[in-house]
């Protein structure tokens, strides 16, 4: 009976329609304002032109393409899920595409693909360059074909809606779990992300965990600003082991951003006190191993967990400079820390060990 429950009540938590639509449809609805493609989820998506085009051949060779997912707002107005690059694209070989400020994105012109090497330069309607335009047939041959769009209505829960979105974008995607969430904030408070990025750029965080620049641009900048955000001042008590700490950083920072009682500039002076502390004692060697005599290799994880959460619990009233780098030199011999902070240790098995170890290390 438990089984049948759950799902009884997880079909209730999602509620979908769907039916076929020609791409001229598709079209109409970017014209209308009628769909919300977020074009901020521009930066974290990574399709290029050959990629692009390969969408267009599909299209002209009468191809099935995979459904769209939508979310319905209260407004009317569609949240696209899952579809983005396919619509991204779509509307800009067409012409439509719009940036962040509004202004038109310079149409697409296509690559040749496997089966149309013809495609070549090839625009969707130059009246300056008919020779490098498609016909009128082909125009319409596009913008007839149909792309099915699934709906998750309004009345679906919202933690569900970004379930979906992270299952739907998981499989086969170039994004990062941080990317992912990026989007996933966008749907939710932009503000909170516009704010979360600004926060990330502090400078002196950026220098203490001198990440390389795959790393920064993936995005994982913005997850340690997030777990900062999120375990600096954790009640332990409330914290959630039954989930993977990727799936507990979303569900917290969705709660964040949507609680209106988060104080933002609180949050920002524990994090700069923090990093401005860190970067006078000991630079980018913050999170680097100590070997007893010398900081080696790159950032590490878990010594960022126990300084930096640490630091920032007691942020009010932190060691001093000389006691701090001490303290940290000592940690890389702590038992505690050795025992928690191996590679075989889950994640959601060394937090709620090293969080309290930094908090009290890191009281003045």
């Amino acid at each position: 009976m438990a089984l049948k429950d759950e799902i009884e009540t997880m079909r209730k938590e999602i509620r979908t329609d769907g039916y076929g639509m020609s791409i001229g449809e598709w079209m109409s609805l970017y014209e209308n304002n009628e769909i919300d493609i977020h074009p901020e989820f521009q930066r974290f998506y990574r399709w290029d032109d050959t990629q692009k085009s390969n969408l267009i051949e599909s299209i002209l060779l009468g191809i099935p393409i995979p459904p769209v997912f939508v979310s319905q707002r209260k407004d009317g107005v569609w949240d696209v899920i899952d579809g983005l690059q396919r619509l991204s694209t779509i509307y800009q070989f067409t012409g439509l595409l719009k940036d962040t400020d509004r202004k038109l994105v310079p149409p697409l012109a296509l690559k040749k693909t496997k089966y149309l090497q013809s495609l070549e330069n090839k625009l969707w309607h130059d009246p300056n360059n008919e020779a490098d335009s498609l016909t009128v047939e082909q125009r319409l041959i596009i913008k007839r074909a149909k792309i099915d769009v699934s709906i998750v209505l309004r009345e679906s829960d919202r933690i569900a809606k970004y379930e979906l979105f992270q299952r739907l974008n998981t499989g086969g995607s170039s994004l990062t779990p941080q990317e992912m969430r990026n989007c996933i904030l966008v749907m939710v408070e932009p503000s909170f992300y516009e704010w979360l990025r600004t926060v990330a750029s502090y400078e002196a965080f950026q220098n203490t965990i001198a990440l390389s620049d795959k790393n920064k641009q993936e995005q994982y900048d913005l997850e340690l600003a997030l777990r900062f955000l999120v375990f600096s001042d954790l009640d332990l008590g409330a914290y959630d082991r039954s989930l993977d700490v990727g799936e507990y950083l979303t569900v917290r920072m969705v709660q964040l951003a949507e609680d209106k009682n988060f104080n933002r500039n609180q949050m920002q002076d524990r994090f700069r006190v923090t990093f401005e502390h860190l970067l006078k004692v000991a630079g980018d060697d913050s999170f680097r191993r100590y070997d007893g005599q010398s900081f080696k290799g790159g950032f590490l994880l878990s010594p960022f967990e126990v300084i930096a959460f640490g630091l920032g619990f007691n942020y009010r009233n932190i060691p001093s400079i000389q006691n701090t780098m001490q303290k940290i030199k000592d940690l890389y011999r702590n038992e505690t820390y050795m025992q928690w902070s191996g590679s075989g240790v889950r994640a959601n098995s060394r937090l709620p060990n090293l969080i309290p170890l930094g908090r009290e290390i890191f009281k003045a």
